[in-house]
């Protein structure tokens, strides 16, 4: 029975053996036959660290052919553990060489880690990438508005991958210098006789200083003429003014209003004066008979006077009625 048990055990560990040392054994021909040095023991213990052979052994034999010998396992292996792309690292490597760009193993490592597609960044530095702005609205000096679009044609800084800007700062700097530009021109006529000025300008600020980036051209790709701001402006203004003095005329028109009001007011408490002093006459000539102070021919020849006066006023009124313009004296 013993026996056998060993016999059992043998073969599990000769099965794992086969399991672990087989698929192994395969990958260590493939890079040995290709010229990568690669380590059997080391493919064995790679599934222990929980990394792929196949990439790394394939990762190897890529940069061995394209003569990148600098490249070791321990380097693909420690940035497989750190979480980068094994493979887009050496592809970028293996770009950069055949380009004559002077690019390491770690610069590389570090601008993956950093999020950025380093491949690419490789790309772009071999062919530039031309990214064009959004619409840009400016207003010359002469109030009127233009609106441009331009392309960039950026070429990737590898020196710089790591901790620099991006397109949108490119974007958004190229967008503020053709503000800058349009807005400092005397005419709009001005920018559209020369729009290459908008180019020279804005590539004169040095717009690329501290992006990823290296700008080597502005073009401006269209020009067109918009809205008139400075008559706009000016009748905004004007219809501001207006509604200003509308409410001054309406202020004065209320003030006239409450003064003529008052007034009214006045005179109405002056003829209820009148009428209430009027309504004492006769008390007054009452009392004052009864006292002796007024007699009966006095009366009369009062109210002779009265009558008189009437008589003239309606003589008066009556003349003037039917020739304005006639005297009493012919």
């Amino acid at each position: 029975m013993f026996p056998s048990v060993i016999v059992i055990v043998l073969v599990l560990a000769g099965i794992l053996l086969l399991f672990f040392v087989g698929s192994a054994i395969s990958l260590w021909v493939q890079a040995l036959v290709s010229g990568a040095r690669v380590g059997l023991f080391n493919i064995v213990f790679m599934r222990f660290r929980k990394v792929p052979p196949r990439l790394i052994v394939n990762s190897k034999i890529m940069a061995a052919k394209a003569g990148l010998d600098i490249i070791t396992t321990d380097d693909l292996e420690s940035h497989f553990l750190a979480g980068g792309d094994v493979m887009r690292v050496v592809q970028a490597l293996i770009a950069a060489d055949k380009a004559n760009i002077d690019l390491k193993f770690n610069r590389a490592a570090a601008i993956d880690l950093a999020g950025r597609n380093v491949l690419q960044a490789v790309q772009m530095s071999v062919n530039p990438k031309v990214i064009e702005t959004p619409l840009v609205a400016a207003m010359a000096k002469d109030g009127i508005q233009l609106q441009a679009i331009a392309r960039v044609t950026v070429r990737a800084n590898i020196d710089r991958l790591v901790g620099g800007a991006g397109e949108e700062t490119i974007l958004a700097r190229v967008g503020e210098g053709i503000v800058s530009t349009i807005g400092s021109a005397n005419s709009h006529k001005d920018v559209l006789e020369n729009p290459d000025n908008i180019s020279k300008r804005v590539l004169e600020k040095g717009l690329d200083a501290g992006t990823a980036f290296e700008i080597l051209s502005i073009d401006i790709a269209d020009v067109d003429v918009g809205k008139n701001i400075g008559a706009q402006l000016a009748t905004d203004r004007a219809e501001a003014d207006k509604k200003i003095a509308q409410a001054k005329a309406e202020e004065r028109r209320a003030m006239a209003f409450a003064m003529e009001q008052e007034m009214k007011a006045r005179v109405q408490e002056m003829r209820a004066k009148v009428v209430e002093a009027e309504a004492e006459i006769p008390m007054a000539m009452a009392d004052a008979f009864r006292k002796g102070n007024l007699g009966v021919m006095d009366y009369f020849r009062m109210r002779n006077i009265q009558a008189d006066t009437q008589m003239r006023d309606a003589i008066g009124g009556g003349k003037d009625a039917k020739n304005p313009g006639e005297t009493t004296e012919k």
